[in-house]
């Protein structure tokens, strides 16, 4: 049974880890005020440039890219986004449970023949799918403490190249897309071969007759790869805000239970302190009653 030095020390600790998580909460909240303007700010260009896209893509529609062929899906390729530390929720593990049901499901007969390939953005996934034994292509640990767009017009090289070089028929990612500070929902998206009107957002088509400079052809070439980027910027933000999210109601919500585990500890010391009192004043009365009897 636990003494009062115990129950003491136990409440002492719990302590401790309110302060952390508190701290941890606070600065979570701080960075997430950031992550949202990032992602309000990069809105605008990703859909006006999908619109532009889509609109050239709907006008010339002889128009034939290599990015934009579909060669079947003998091949594939899996992008799956993380975090770099844990302490927040489901965030993680739901991205791995979404890759490995996809890669079960419909794409188990690639994955026997060794033609899936993993691509992992964040230390979670990587050293999970690491060390299940599934193909990791690349891994790439800590871009979100420096989160650059580089990064992004990089990764978007090497698998363009890798596309276009019949490396994988399909490459898709997988993400937890930002809702709410409290939600985010896991989304697969089909990012080679290019298919602007997958975009989550919506583009109404407007049937307007342009001059182009110089020819139409000639834009979406140029268009392309920076839609792209734009795409996979804007998949990044989402989930890193949606990771500061999670942490954030995470340790929310462990606060709160810290303050629930103080209370019922802090209860039971009363009880137990409560309760050795009542017997060292029962003991003494015995004693001093023993000494009348005498």
């Amino acid at each position: 049974m636990a003494t009062l030095r115990d129950i003491k020390r136990s409440i002492s600790g719990v302590k401790s880890t309110q302060k952390i998580t508190k701290a941890m909460k606070m600065v979570s909240a701080a960075r997430l005020n950031k992550a949202q303007e990032n992602i309000i700010n990069s809105r605008p260009y990703y859909r006006k440039i999908s619109e532009v896209l889509m609109q050239l893509l709907a006008v010339e529609k002889n128009y034939e890219h290599p990015l934009l062929s579909e060669s079947g899906e003998e091949k594939i390729a899996i992008i799956a986004i993380s975090s770099d530390r844990g302490l927040c929720g489901a965030f993680n593990n739901n991205i791995i449970s979404e890759v490995e049901k996809m890669i079960n499901v419909n794409y188990s007969e690639q994955n026997k023949n060794q033609n899936l390939a993993l691509f992992c953005v964040g230390k979670k996934v990587n050293d999970y799918f690491t060390r299940h034994g599934y193909k990791v292509e690349k891994g790439f640990n800590g871009i979100f403490s420096d989160l650059k767009f580089d990064f992004v017009a990089q990764l978007n090289k090497q698998l363009a190249n890798r596309f276009v070089s019949s490396d994988f028929d399909k490459i898709i990612v997988v993400y937890n897309k930002f809702q709410s500070v409290a939600q985010q929902k896991v989304t697969a998206l089909q990012l080679y071969p290019i298919k602007p009107e997958n975009s989550e957002d919506k583009v109404q088509l407007v049937n307007l007759d342009y001059i182009f400079e110089p020819d139409k052809k000639t834009i979406i070439d140029n268009l392309l790869p920076q839609y792209l980027n734009a795409q996979l910027w804007a998949i990044l933000l989402d989930s890193y805000a949606g990771e500061l999210g999670a942490r954030m109601t995470a340790m929310d919500m462990a606060t709160e239970n810290a303050s629930e585990m103080i209370s019922s500890l802090q209860l039971n010391y009363n009880k137990r302190r409560q309760a050795a009192i009542t017997n060292e004043i029962l003991e003494i009365v015995s004693g001093a009653n023993a000494l009348k009897g005498n």
